[in-house]
């Protein structure tokens, strides 16, 4: 059962509220907000200067950290998608001749994906161009902010490992 479907009883749920939850109920807001904007520009930027979908981007980045290329399971798994959106990703980025399909080494019944020449040669530009856009949204941040809210961020991020860590170990 999905976890936002388990609690049914609204007033335990009130009750059992850590102090403080409006505030971390702000938080939550103001980061996906945050997230939302820069997904947005980003995908705006791509498709306007690129012609470029952030998905094909992010399948791209993928494949450019693995150069021996990746079964299609695994770049479902990173990208948090199926593998029936990915092969229709894949397959449009075979079409544009960015990347390929080719045999497993360790496994000859399966397939990896790999970026061809022309596909690092797109990457290598999309990837100084992304970078110079977040360079830009957050130019309005110090260094000394920019460290400090990376120091909470990944503060942030344990703590949300181990809530979620117990919580499937109460299970």
């Amino acid at each position: 059962m999905p976890r936002e479907f388990e609690h049914t009883d609204v007033e335990t749920l009130v009750r059992d509220e850590p102090k403080g939850s409006k505030h971390q109920l702000r938080l939550w807001l103001r980061l996906l907000s945050c997230t939302n904007l820069i997904t947005a520009e980003i995908r705006q930027r791509l498709r306007s200067e690129f012609e470029f979908t952030l998905p094909r981007f992010d399948l791209m980045a993928q494949l450019d950290r693995e150069p021996n290329g990746l079964r299609l399971s695994e770049l479902s798994k990173r990208m948090m998608v199926t593998n029936g959106n990915l092969t229709g990703l894949v397959d449009r980025l075979i079409e544009e001749g960015y990347v390929r399909r080719v045999d497993d080494p360790s496994d000859g019944r399966a397939s990896v994906v790999r970026l061809t020449k022309a596909g690092m040669e797109i990457f290598k530009k999309l990837a100084a161009a992304h970078e110079a856009w977040l360079a830009t949204l957050f130019n309005g941040l110090s260094p000394e902010a920019a460290e400090r809210l990376m120091k909470d961020l990944a503060a942030l991020k344990h703590s949300v490992v181990e809530v979620g860590i117990a919580y499937d170990c109460n299970q």
